[in-house]
């Protein structure tokens, strides 16, 4: 289903709504571009990232705070439960709707995030494969190890298993769940009902990873392990936190002294760099974003 690309660009049509989608890697500045651009075109922000999407998950995903707001109008941050999967096609609809929104109220919809397929699926208008839950393969899938549940889908879908987060059992499952009711995950076909303007943003990379540092420090110092430990004393289990990935993977791993904190510092600061390159990676294989490369940037 991740495909690494977006679809080329519709042709325009007076019934596609035209939006802006700024993206770009971690750290690059995309939030206080995109409350820039909104004050300056009425516009109203429509958050794509699929950690942000939930509640409580605040320093470890950089979460915008409502004095960095100024006012600008913010959708799908907190909307759901972290103890509970949120699904792509769960993105699209709930984005659908807010874009609706906002334009039928005659303001801007700027999409602004990280997650490439969020993005893809939505500005392309994926149409996913439908294969309602299966609870009794879920049931047995959940006892098996990340490794083993890789090579099941490895065997069941190479295609598939080559594009998957590897290390996030959710979508491992989910993706077995699919290859095993159709065979295969489907190819995907499209119904696009945006007329986007892509504004892509890159950092040297060199400094990339010096503000990819400076900002984990930052996040350490105004209590982000407190948030992750509060997280899981209020009911977040370790190995959901292992499927959210980076920093509250390694936080947890620290937490339940299997690494030290020298150790946490060290493999989540490189987790997040090899984080931004995948997210390059993607965004750098679509023809339409228009891209700027910022210098000496503050978040």
């Amino acid at each position: 289903m991740e495909e690494k690309s977006f679809s080329t660009k519709p042709t325009i049509t007076e019934d596609k709504i035209p939006i802006i989608v700024i993206v770009g890697p971690t750290t690059s500045g995309k939030t206080g571009l995109s409350i820039k651009l909104a004050k300056k075109l009425d516009g109203e922000i429509v958050s794509a990232d699929s950690r942000q999407i939930y509640r409580g998950l605040d320093l470890g995903t950089g979460k915008v705070t409502k004095k960095e707001m100024s006012g600008v109008k913010h959708y799908l941050l907190d909307v759901v439960d972290p103890k509970k999967v949120f699904f792509v096609t769960d993105y699209v609809k709930l984005a659908d709707e807010a874009i609706a929104e906002i334009h039928g109220r005659g303001k801007t919809p700027i999409v602004v995030g990280g997650t490439g397929f969020y993005i893809q699926a939505l500005v392309d208008g994926l149409i996913l494969p439908e294969v309602p839950p299966n609870l009794e393969l879920r049931k047995k899938l959940a006892k098996k190890s990340v490794p083993e549940l890789q090579k099941i889908l490895e065997k069941l879908d190479k295609k598939r298993y080559s594009t998957i987060d590897k290390n996030n059992s959710h979508r491992l499952i989910r993706a077995i769940e699919i290859a095993t009711a159709l065979g295969e995950v489907p190819a995907l076909q499209t119904n696009p009902k945006y007329d986007p303007t892509f504004i892509g943003i890159s950092i040297p990379i060199d400094e990339l990873r010096v503000k990819i540092y400076t900002r984990l420090l930052s996040r350490i110092k105004a209590g982000m392990i407190d948030e992750v430990r509060n997280l899981h004393k209020n009911g977040l289990s370790w190995k959901r936190m292992e499927d959210l990935g980076l920093e509250y993977r390694y936080v947890a791993r620290f937490l339940q002294d299997k690494i030290t904190k020298e150790e946490m510092l060290i493999q989540l600061e490189t987790a997040i760099c090899q984080y931004a390159k995948r997210q390059m990676t993607w965004f750098q294989s679509e023809k339409d974003i228009e891209w700027f490369v910022i210098q000496r940037m503050v978040n």
